[in-house]
């Protein structure tokens, strides 16, 4: 067998090792957030309780306002990052027992749901729509 054959399968195989290791990841991290919890249900549970709760209140303005927010988002991703904020965002109107849900809940749904290095995007298209980041300054830093 050539040399260069030999190199090839041993790189194939590194290669096809590398990205079965990834697939396992984030499928067991799925796998974990599937898990029933203390109370019997788990996060995504959870996250679809709270959506299917306040689903009522959404209308074309605040959904144009998530998919703004989520548009950095690679699209193969952006339905679990758009479920993820949505979930939260129903969790803080159904805690404070909201009947209308506003831009307010969706900003600081969307920060209280996203890592902070994704914030530097919300403060950027805020920026863009005029909205005063102000009232978020404390939840941004805190989280």
């Amino acid at each position: 067998m050539p040399t260069w054959f030999m190199w090839f399968i041993v790189l194939w195989t590194i290669f096809l090792i590398t990205v079965m290791f990834i697939g396992g990841y984030f499928m067991f991290r799925k796998f974990l957030k599937r898990l029933p919890k203390e109370d019997g249900k788990s996060i995504l549970d959870w996250q679809d309780y709270y959506i299917e709760k306040t689903i009522h209140l959404w209308d074309a303005e605040q959904k144009a306002l998530l998919n703004d927010l989520v548009e950095p988002v690679p699209e193969l991703f952006r339905g679990v990052a758009k479920g993820k904020i949505a979930g939260k965002i129903g969790e803080l109107v159904l805690e404070e027992n909201a009947s209308v849900l506003t831009q307010d809940y969706i900003i600081r749904g969307y920060i209280l749901a996203t890592p902070k290095r994704d914030h530097k995007f919300l403060k950027k298209k805020l920026k863009e729509k005029e909205i005063d980041m102000t009232p978020y300054k404390q939840l941004l830093e805190s989280s």
